[in-house]
């Protein structure tokens, strides 16, 4: 069972994730916060296998309850999913900084909540399509002072894939999407980290548009 702690300051919210998750026969939320500062002492305690994040409560919010989770020894475990009605530039790189994991608009489906809680908890990076487009329009809109950097060398699977991450969609949708299995993808995923030098798909992302491949799309 997937252990999950629920953080929103708006109770029927909160509720509302929490009933949702608990219909899944793989998931089990075994505690609800309504601050930040109980989301730390939650996981303080129940050390959840992922943290499901708001952004915006009352005593701590979401990104400075991330930071502390992440000084914790429990911190290093839980992996914490935010999922917020913003989706504002600042946001999204103030959480994903702090320590965050996926990043999640309030307009996910309930079939794609769970599915992203298991993404989460098996090691995958998860950013929504919107989170994505705002992460390559913050990238664009910058002067760029450094020169185009080339792009390794890729096959065309790997340029599949790669365009699937860009495309904001999660390794099922992309196994999906080409044919493959997940396990499939999730090792051309570590094959891309390994040929970019990054640690992420964000870093996938703006490696890609640095390279010049999103504009041969």
């Amino acid at each position: 069972m997937i252990s999950v702690v629920v953080a929103d300051d708006q109770a029927l919210v909160r509720s509302g994730f929490a009933s949702l998750l608990e219909t899944e026969p793989d998931i089990t939320v075994v505690g609800q916060a309504a601050t930040g500062a109980e989301a730390v002492q939650l996981v303080a305690t129940l050390e959840p296998d992922v943290t499901l994040m708001d952004i915006r409560m009352p005593v701590l919010n979401g990104i400075d309850a991330i930071t502390r989770i992440r000084s914790l020894p429990a911190g290093t475990r839980t992996r914490i999913l935010v999922l917020t009605t913003f989706g504002l530039d600042d946001y999204v790189f103030a959480a994903l900084r702090a320590g965050a994991d996926g990043f999640l608009l309030k307009d996910t489906t309930p079939a794609d909540l769970a599915d992203c809680v298991r993404q989460v908890h098996a090691g995958e990076s998860v950013l929504s399509p919107t989170v994505t487009r705002v992460l390559i329009d913050d990238f664009l809109a910058r002067p760029s002072n450094q020169p185009a950097h080339p792009a390794p060398e890729l096959t065309p699977r790997e340029r599949d894939v790669l365009r699937g991450i860009c495309d904001g969609l999660s390794n099922p949708q992309i196994a999906a999407r080409l044919y493959l299995a997940p396990a499939t993808v999730k090792a051309y995923v570590s094959r891309l980290l390994d040929k970019f030098g990054v640690e992420s798909r964000v870093g996938l992302v703006i490696s890609a548009h640095r390279a010049g491949l999103i504009q041969d799309w």
